[in-house]
């Protein structure tokens, strides 16, 4: 998990790992209605630790175009910026769509162009897909909370109990 970009604390003492697609209604679904919540309350409290790792599935046709792109924003500091564009943009438009979401953001177009159209982070998203294969992950999203697994867009009251089980 080293090389995964993290939102909020490094150091809190609770991680929320998030296995997700950005074109899977039920990621969709958890970044509109739960997220924020979880953001403002734990995240940027500094209580939680966030980590996005991709769980594209093959039948979502923009899915792993749009992981990549993420991760090819992270290469200059704006995963998350990126994370958040999808989410909320959408993405209708594939490879075209995710270079406008760059110049959108402010990061280098040409360096983002390369890292895209290059496959370079094509790899890297494949890791994380097996990775969760491999620990037992079968749909998306599904999330852990200190290892703790949670399966599918839960409501947030639902993260809140698991969330301050783990801090006390």
């Amino acid at each position: 998990m080293c090389d995964d970009s993290v939102l909020g604390n490094t150091n809190a003492n609770v991680t929320i790992v998030e296995f997700g697609g950005y074109q899977d209604p039920f990621s969709f679904k958890f970044y509109n209605e739960t997220f924020s919540l979880i953001d403002s309350e734990y995240i940027k409290t500094g209580k939680v630790k966030f980590v996005f790792r991709d769980f594209p599935l093959s039948f979502h046709s923009q899915a792993q175009k749009a992981a990549e792109a993420a991760e090819c924003a992270g290469e200059q500091g704006k995963y998350y910026e990126m994370h958040n564009k999808l989410f909320e943009s959408g993405v209708a438009g594939g490879i075209a769509s995710f270079k406008q979401y760059a110049k959108d953001i402010g990061i280098d177009s040409a360096k983002f162009n390369d890292c895209l159209d290059s496959g370079k982070m094509y790899d890297e998203v494949q890791k994380d897909y097996e990775y969760a294969i491999s620990i037992g992950v079968g749909g998306s999203p599904t999330f852990f909370i200190n290892g703790e697994k949670i399966v599918g867009s839960q409501p947030y009251s639902v993260f809140k109990q698991t969330i301050e089980q783990q801090l006390s």
